[in-house]
């Protein structure tokens, strides 16, 4: 095993190479501003394409990166190509890159529901990895599942890795399923979460508070209690343990919560939105594997 010490700076793993992106949206521009920001590469080694020449400039202006509106140009230059381009137009940019005429060494796509024989088939290369990040990747605080086609060269590899490291955490797995209950559990979970805190800013101004001092209150006991069960290590029921006295005002809260099936709500939405994730795959049937208990069963308390 090699150990990170003896691996070397991701710098040097870009050294002469240049990385391609086929869309520079909200999540290409975050990984954009990651790589560059985190020394990863020179911004003269990004080349990024977009339908709007405004936005190449936009990029060109705030990051110093390489900008065109000729997505072929980019996978001619590129060693790596990222795809982080909307799936409604994936069969025409798949179109244009069949004239490029030169393979990247790797593809890293991040495209929602996108599998990798549908990648790999379109641009006759086997040499793909598929990511799916979420959007704290645009403030370095982002966790992205990955995986690999087995033709995926080990330094390859590695280069995906720094990628994804340069906006927050990674996780690798070995079977592309996992990319779909991924999407439902950390690529749309921060919606959960923002609802959650939007919930509870409209209960903080029902009671009397401003808005600006709820949402300060709010975010803050997020911040706290995520950074808190971090830095602990226990279990999320223990530390809920530990501010509910009995008869007190959690204890109070969470009977309600648990009485109005807070717990069952969720495991449906995940479910469901992993159901979604599947179904929007190259029309692929909806998993059969069942979760370690059925949404349907979890009641009151449980």
């Amino acid at each position: 095993m090699t150990s990170n010490h003896d691996k070397p700076p991701a710098a040097e793993m870009f050294k002469g190479q240049t990385v391609g992106f086929i869309g520079s949206g909200v999540m290409g521009e975050a990984m954009i501003g990651a790589l560059v920001n985190q020394h990863v590469v020179e911004p003269n080694q990004i080349l990024a394409s977009d339908v709007l020449e405004a936005r190449g400039r936009e990029l060109e202006a705030r990051f110093g990166v390489r900008w065109t509106t000729d997505n072929v140009q980019v996978a001619r230059e590129s060693d790596v190509l990222v795809l982080s381009i909307k799936p409604q137009v994936l069969d025409k940019v798949l179109r244009e890159l069949h004239l490029a005429g030169r393979e990247p060494k790797v593809v890293l796509s991040i495209i929602a529901g996108v599998h990798i024989q549908q990648l790999s088939e379109g641009l006759y290369n086997p040499n793909v990895i598929r990511a799916m990040p979420n959007t704290p990747a645009r403030i370095g605080q982002g966790i992205t599942v990955w995986t690999a086609t087995n033709e995926v060269p080990a330094a390859q590899r590695e280069q995906a890795r720094a990628i994804l490291c340069s906006f927050g955490q990674e996780v690798f797995v070995d079977n592309e399923d996992y990319l779909d209950m991924a999407t439902a559990l950390s690529g749309t979970g921060p919606a959960y979460v923002f609802l959650f805190m939007e919930a509870m800013i409209d209960a903080g101004v029902h009671m009397g508070f401003s808005r600006r001092v709820a949402e300060q209150l709010v975010i803050q006991t997020m911040r706290g209690s995520v950074e808190y069960a971090a830095a602990t290590g226990e279990h999320p029921a223990a530390l809920r343990n530990q501010v509910t006295s009995p008869g007190g005002t959690s204890a109070e809260a969470i009977y309600h919560l648990e009485k109005g099936g807070l717990r069952t709500v969720i495991a449906r939405a995940v479910w469901a939105a992993y159901q979604r994730s599947v179904a929007l795959g190259a029309g692929k049937k909806v998993s059969q594997r069942a979760p370690a208990r059925n949404p349907d069963d979890l009641g009151e308390g449980k």
